[in-house]
């Protein structure tokens, strides 16, 4: 099979397309031939090496949507043919609440989906949503399992509260937007580009403001009059700025910190206010189980942003690296 081979980490130049065995499926496993995948920026902090946990040669990827082509000798619940997404938390256990020290995701240091098959646990398979299209499938399952743990799961959104996501850009970020406006949430967003804070508004977004400005946390505070839950992606120092934003009584989940650590944290707008701050990460499989219902339920469309063939992988990567997205970027994977 075709697939984009990571043998060396340190940048996207060395991500090449190599002709590669395809895999076998173990008695619990499943082969899925993809149809398409999707990038996410965990992909970029492999290739980077910046992320933990790296054993090299392997095939990036953690998305991906495609149909069975063989099973395990032990597995009954899925059959060839099956139209399928694929979950890519691996070894969450049991407990909902909280995932097992082995906790891992699917590509690299496991193969992952930027190929033209990938074999995983048939308990990471489940049936595509029928309103979607094979590139909207792929779109789903690391982004929208982070989303809804963080807002639903973590943040326990209630319809009529004011929700804020800061950096209004990745694939995350709009099912965040997604999502909460599908719960009857009031939704604003932050972004340094005007035009991407129009298009929050098409998906969901009631409004938004422009963080390059010197006064827009006070610019949002006259908008919405405070905030019931802030979802951040962002930490470093507009941290501050959420906990001055937010209501007495209210939460900020934060799922990462591409900014980096909180400088001179205001610890009395947290304790005073008696805000949560709460940690989240992926999802387990009962959440991504729910997001998948609710997602048919509402028949909500991932937001794409553009879809490229799979030998211009490092394309796409590079467009994402250069935040330049709004919306999933997808790579269309060759049938032959």
């Amino acid at each position: 099979m075709k697939a984009m081979m990571l043998r060396e980490t340190g940048g996207l130049d060395q991500l090449k397309l190599e002709d590669v065995e395809t895999p076998k499926p173990d008695s619990k496993e499943v082969v899925v031939r993809l149809q398409a995948a999707a990038l996410n920026r965990r992909d970029l902090l492999v290739i980077q090496g910046k992320y933990p946990g790296i054993k090299l040669p392997a095939i990036p990827g953690s998305d991906g949507a495609g149909e069975v082509v063989a099973v395990g000798d032990e597995v009954n619940t899925v059959s060839t043919g099956d139209k399928v997404i694929i979950n890519p938390g691996l070894n969450w256990g049991n407990d909902m609440d909280k995932k097992r020290t082995d906790f891992a995701v699917l590509g690299v240091p496991t193969n992952g989906t930027y190929a033209q098959y990938v074999k995983v646990p048939v308990e990471n398979i489940y049936s595509k949503p029928s309103h979607l299209s094979w590139e909207e499938a792929a779109a789903l399952p690391l982004a929208g399992l982070t989303a809804y743990r963080a807002l639903v799961t973590k943040g326990k959104v209630r319809k009529g509260e004011t929700v804020l996501i800061p950096g209004i850009g990745g694939g995350v970020a709009t099912y965040l937007v997604q999502f909460a406006a599908a719960l009857g949430a009031e939704v604003y967003v932050t972004s340094s580009k005007e035009e991407k804070i129009e298009k929050a508004k098409s998906f969901g977004a009631t409004g938004g403001v422009n963080y390059t400005s010197e006064d827009w946390s006070k610019e949002l505070e006259r908008l919405t009059g405070g905030i019931d839950l802030s979802v951040d992606s962002i930490g470093g120092e507009g941290f501050n700025k959420l906990l001055s934003l937010g209501k007495i009584g209210s939460r900020i989940v934060s799922f990462g910190a591409t900014r980096g650590p909180i400088p001179n944290l205001v610890l009395p707008n947290m304790t005073v206010k008696e805000i949560s701050v709460i940690g989240s990460t992926m999802g387990s499989p009962q959440d991504f189980a729910d997001m998948v219902k609710f997602v048919e339920e509402h028949e909500i469309h991932p937001i794409l942003d553009s879809t490229y063939s799979l030998e211009k992988a490092t394309e796409a990567l590079f467009r994402m690296e250069k935040g330049e997205n709004l919306g999933k970027i997808i790579l269309a994977i060759p049938q032959d």
